[in-house]
């Protein structure tokens, strides 16, 4: 049997444009819901080759949205969770943009503090511009010492300066003779009460990673409480949720995205009534060894998709 990455280059490219697939929830939820997919760019297994292959897999599939991950040093506490080789991804973005003709594009999530806010403006208006508006920027604080000493960042200052960058990037891009920039969405990243009302003031949408459903839930209200105080609209929910697809059902206090494929589209479900339209696939379980193998990772995917309804 072909794997399911030969089968997709050799397929889909013949299809595109062609036939155009939307999420719809199993429960027969009128409004579709986008899915995306956080791609590995870093690990063992990952080549040029591989980083095209996930590409043409993740946008033949008819997915939404495909995401990379940000690091620039791999010290050694990042390698613990992100071994080399690490491809950056404003690069890697701006190759997979010529590749790819619909899928939209992302960081998941761009750490604020390592560059300067005018290179990241500038950067991330150009791949957007590049890639015809396809660029979707995900944005957070960071949390690796090691690798905040080696650029030189002051990683206690790292929330200040966050804000104050995102506030120097939105400037440079109304210099729309410049930048032009368009309309790059921010998603803003994290779980604190600081991330929270970042959301708030300077994102359009809140980012939560790899979470428990009833943490979510309170933390929605978190969200919309704090809205109400800066008499702002409440941003939009894209969550990102792991994707490990299991034979049995799990237990209460398992992640969401993670069981049968009956419990994954139940919580795909439960997301877009706490008002999700976009949720993020991670099926990087946190074995660099997966990277070898990414054809697991594309079947899993084909399943969540086979599970959905298409129109």
């Amino acid at each position: 049997m072909q794997g399911l990455g030969s089968w997709t280059s050799l397929k889909w490219p013949r299809y595109r444009g062609i036939i155009t697939w939307r999420v719809r929830m199993m429960n027969r939820i009128g409004e579709a819901v986008r899915l995306g997919v956080n791609v590995p760019n870093f690990g063992p297994g990952t080549r040029p080759d591989v980083l095209r292959q996930w590409a043409l897999t993740v946008e033949g599939l008819g997915f939404d949205l495909l995401m990379l991950s940000d690091h620039v040093v791999i010290t050694p506490d990042v390698a613990e969770q992100y071994p080399a080789p690490f491809y950056e991804p404003f690069t890697t973005l701006a190759w997979l943009a010529g590749i790819t003709s619909r899928v939209r594009l992302g960081t998941t999530v761009l750490i604020v503090p390592y560059r300067h806010p005018l290179l990241a403006a500038r950067m991330a208006a150009n791949l957007n511009d590049l890639s015809g508006g396809r660029l979707v920027l995900g944005v957070g604080v960071g949390w690796a010492r090691q690798e905040f000493a080696a650029l030189g960042a002051p990683f206690k200052e790292r929330g200040r300066l966050t804000d104050e960058y995102l506030a120097a990037m939105r400037s440079a891009w109304s210099d729309t003779g410049d930048y032009r920039a368009g309309n790059i969405p921010l998603w803003i990243g994290g779980s604190s009460d600081a991330a929270l009302r970042r959301a708030v003031r300077l994102g359009d949408a809140w980012h939560p990673l790899r979470f428990r459903l009833p943490w979510l839930r309170e933390a929605v209200e978190r969200l919309k409480r704090k809205a109400a105080d800066h008499g702002r609209p409440v941003p939009e929910l894209v969550p990102r949720i792991v994707l490990r697809l299991t034979d049995t059902p799990q237990g209460e206090d398992r992640l969401a995205g993670e069981g049968t494929i009956e419990q994954i589209t139940g919580d795909l479900a439960q997301l877009h009534k706490l008002g999700a339209r976009t949720v993020v696939l991670d099926p990087f379980n946190e074995d660099p060894d997966e990277t070898n193998h990414p054809e697991r990772a594309w079947q899993a995917l084909a399943t969540v998709k086979g599970e959905t309804w298409l129109t």
